[in-house]
């Protein structure tokens, strides 16, 4: 059995992101049970630090977006790498058009 990918989530301790970080944990945890092997957070002292790494790759940066992920991009960019062929149900669907 292959070992499963694990998350790494890299947060600014000084800005107080761990609540935030321990959410994104907890929503990956939730969505991707199956195919992570798990989700570490590391704090970071430097200063607005929001990174998502999977196995090393950057999948997220707060500084290179100038912005926190929606949970919905961010379940889209881990599902692309670890599941390709899944389904994310209403993460996938585009909203209803007027």
């Amino acid at each position: 059995m292959a070992p499963r990918p694990n998350i790494e989530i890299t947060y600014c301790r000084l800005c107080n992101w761990l609540l935030r970080a321990g959410w994104t944990a907890q929503e990956l945890l939730s969505t991707f049970a199956e195919e992570l092997g798990s989700v570490t957070l590391i704090p970071d002292h430097t200063g607005g630090v929001f990174e998502v790494r999977l196995d090393g790759k950057l999948l997220w940066s707060r500084k290179e977006h100038g912005r926190f992920p929606e949970m919905k991009e961010l379940k889209q960019l881990v599902r692309d790498e670890v599941a390709p062929e899944r389904d994310l149900g209403h993460v996938d669907s585009k909203g209803h058009q007027s």
